[in-house]
């Protein structure tokens, strides 16, 4: 089992094309068999998907350059791409990327640790991507094979780190897919235009982001759908899994599943528990934790309900010069299989 290390640099097409052949073979042996790939390459040509194309050609023409040059590199048609880096845009029982995030603020600074949790078959195919685009910020991001950057855990040469989780509203209207928004945090240069960017009317599908930036104490958790979005400024250890709980949102219908509210409670019954601020070995703890045989927080079941296993663990140690960042993709060791420092930006 291995976490591969790409660099790219380039155009945002070239960036999306050395994706696009990174993951040839795992999506066509992985992905396009799969129930909900099929589901949504069916989608292609109806008003909806060509609704939500134009959409991204207008607003974010370069991400949209992105998704060609990843179905250049995939050799599959571009409609077909689109639709698979839209598919927690349409309500369906086989939605995936699950994922837990804690968060906490500390003295300087912040930490945000985070379960990257994907589908099985998926371990051993994807990637710790840094790239340096023409135009746009450089960023390191975990990835998917299929998949543009920014719905799962980065950094950019700000120091601005996002984390992503799946939400499954129960109703989701066209409009600007979930994964281009994500995309687009990577090109803020602070906090609040990340959070301008997720905020903005018109998004489709829903996502939990975390945020928090090098040289800031700050630290927001938002749920953003097509409703509404909350953001929340945290101020004390915190964590969420795969569905509302804000109270701005609480009326927002929504699929829970068992594994997401099993996720939750053990995450908050651990912080309510601890008597110490969250430092990264217990934020680590927390995301390995299988207490709950069945629905555990740290998952690698073959049979979990969700179809979904833990493929990395994420630990940002956010402070006033920089960010230390790693990942580990072993649940058994402390040592991380990939990791780096972001220094402070300098004009």
């Amino acid at each position: 089992m291995s976490l591969a290390r790409l660099n790219l640099a380039g155009s945002n097409y070239e960036i999306g094309y050395g994706l696009g052949v990174f993951g040839r073979t795992a999506v066509e042996n992985h992905l396009r068999p799969h129930a909900l790939w099929r589901h949504l390459a069916d989608l292609v040509g109806t008003p909806t998907a060509i609704r939500m194309r134009g959409l991204v050609q207008t607003a974010f023409p370069s991400y949209w350059q992105e998704i060609e040059g990843l179905a250049a590199g995939l050799q599959l048609p571009v409609e077909e791409v689109f639709l698979w880096n839209c598919r927690g845009d349409f309500v369906n029982p086989s939605s995936v990327d699950g994922c837990t995030t804690v968060f906490c603020p500390t003295p300087g600074g912040s930490l945000i640790a985070h379960n990257e949790d994907g589908l099985p078959q998926l371990r051993g195919h994807c990637a710790i991507l840094s790239t340096s685009p023409d135009t746009g910020l450089a960023f390191t991001s975990f990835v998917y094979p299929g998949s543009i950057p920014g719905h799962t855990f980065a950094v950019n040469e700000r120091g601005l780190v996002a984390t992503v989780n799946n939400i499954r509203p129960a109703t989701i209207p066209v409009g600007m897919p979930r994964q281009i928004l994500g995309r687009a945090t990577l090109d803020a240069t602070t906090l609040d235009e990340a959070l301008a960017v997720v905020s903005q009317p018109g998004r489709a599908g829903a996502f939990h982001h975390t945020f928090g930036q090098l040289g800031s104490t700050r630290l927001v958790s938002v749920e953003a759908t097509a409703e509404g979005v909350a953001v929340i400024e945290i101020e004390q250890p915190a964590g969420h899994s795969n569905h509302l709980i804000g109270e701005p949102l609480s009326q927002v219908p929504q699929r829970i599943t068992g594994s997401s509210s099993a996720r939750q409670h053990r995450v908050d019954q651990y912080l309510n528990r601890s008597t110490t601020a969250l430092s990264p070995e217990k934020a680590l703890a927390i995301l390995r934790d299988e207490s709950d045989r069945d629905l555990p927080v740290y998952r690698c079941a073959a049979d979990d309900p969700d179809d979904e296993n833990t493929l990395a663990t994420a630990l940002f140690s956010i402070g006033a010069s920089t960010v230390e960042w790693r990942v580990y993709i072993r649940r058994e060791t402390d040592a991380p299989d990939v990791e780096g420092v972001v220094p402070a930006f300098h004009s």
